[in-house]
């Protein structure tokens, strides 16, 4: 394109110089001849610059707005998984060894005490204090809702759990059920229901509570266990618990029409239990059958003289293998 422009221009600058040498040699050129001449020039430049094919023009280029993805809408977290049963049976397993404050203990309004239960591990898991003691149902007694568990305890072994607590101020009889809870927060009781373990109170403004025993629970033992020797001792026990300070006397009574009679006074300065014993010995000799042994329990009255209670019987078959 730009080729043509310059030879022609060469061509008009030597076509001037050729006039103006002529001009020298024969006078002054002609002013408008010489302006003819570049007009000519001017104009055929013109004419090739018309005439050469105009450059495609670049098209204007058009930007289509980057679009964004919409923001996501954030999901519900998931719902937590929940422990296997397999899972839940390994760790979640206990039973009750033994505790304090026997139910139906009497307590003057305001009163505080501390009931303690003594819980057996009987999982496959070791127990730490990220394990907890909470509350299940009742009345929460001035204590606290979730307490940590106080020391780890591997299978098998024990540990106390104790609360202290507070009797309400009302008179009434009241419960407090409480639960252990796994770090996944699975609550279990104690024993093959899984129940809960709790404390029982009785709230009395009286200044002599009506004091009394409050169950009595047997155990007979056979000795020697098994076999046949000349002489067989059975013993039944019987662990007597009352619900406040009470003296009392017992005497057992046999179904041979025996009574055995102790004429010491018991003296319980709080509520709890006391176990109290009787033997029979049987010679091998003597007539197979059903026996029976039975406490029966006096509290002294208003008029000084003891009122008796006989409890249920505990029986017992004579054998010779057992």
């Amino acid at each position: 394109m730009f080729k043509p422009i310059k030879y022609t221009l060469l061509v008009t600058i030597v076509i001037v110089s050729l006039l103006i040498t002529a001009c020298g040699l024969k006078g002054t050129p002609d002013a408008s001849a010489v302006q003819t001449a570049v007009a000519g020039t001017i104009a055929a430049q013109s004419t090739a610059q018309n005439t050469n094919t105009p450059a495609p023009e670049t098209p204007a280029v058009t930007q289509t707005p980057v679009q964004f993805s919409p923001t996501l809408t954030p999901l519900a977290p998931p719902a937590p998984t929940l422990p296997s049963n397999t899972a839940k049976s390994k760790c979640a397993s206990a039973s009750l060894v033994s505790e304090t404050i026997p139910d139906g203990t009497i307590f003057k309004p305001g009163a505080q005490f501390t009931k303690t239960w003594e819980i057996k591990n009987t999982s496959t898991c070791a127990w730490d204090t990220s394990y907890k003691v909470v509350f299940w149902d009742g009345n929460v007694l001035g204590g606290a809702y979730v307490y940590n568990l106080p020391q780890a305890v591997g299978p098998g072994q024990t540990v106390p759990i104790s609360v202290v607590l507070t009797a309400p101020t009302d008179e009434a009889t009241y419960t407090s059920k409480w639960m252990l809870q796994t770090p996944d927060t699975i609550n279990f009781g104690v024993g093959q229901y899984n129940a809960p373990f709790y404390v029982e109170i009785a709230v009395s403004i009286a200044e002599k509570p009506n004091y009394a025993v409050t169950s009595v629970e047997y155990e007979m033992v056979r000795d020697p266990a098994t076999g046949c020797p000349a002489n067989i001792n059975y013993t039944a026990y019987a662990t007597v618990t009352t619900n406040g300070p009470l003296d009392f006397k017992y005497y057992w009574t046999q179904s041979d029409d025996h009574t055995v009679r102790n004429p010491d006074v018991i003296k319980m300065k709080s509520a709890g239990s006391i176990v109290l014993s009787n033997s029979w010995k049987l010679h091998i000799a003597t007539d197979t059958g059903t026996r029976w042994m039975a406490i029966a329990i006096g509290i002294l009255d208003k008029s000084g003289d003891y009122q008796y209670t006989e409890y249920p019987h505990i029986e017992f078959t004579k054998t010779c293998g057992s």
